[in-house]
């Protein structure tokens, strides 16, 4: 659900409110009973929420082979991936 801002034309309260799409817009400030109108938003911002969203949680569990770093099993460098074992 979107959360809309709305603007009092009486008292001048700037506040939000979260509301259904369906929903009809607000017609009264809370604050003072005046009349209010619903302002156009800059839109909505990604959220993301939980422990962290970074490039190590989506990593490949196995190794890849590269002529600066052993693999397989083997103590020097393979000449190119993948490795022959």
């Amino acid at each position: 659900m979107p959360t809309y801002e709305y603007l009092c034309d009486a008292c001048g309260d700037r506040f939000e409110e979260f509301q259904s799409i369906t929903a009809e817009p607000l017609q009264q400030c809370p604050k003072c009973g005046g009349k209010v109108r619903r302002l156009i938003g800059a839109g909505a911002a990604v959220i993301f929420k939980g422990s962290g969203f970074y490039a190590t949680d989506y990593r490949r569990s196995e190794t890849r082979c590269s002529r600066t770093s052993p693999c397989c099993g083997r103590d020097a460098p393979c000449d190119r991936p993948p490795c022959d074992s």
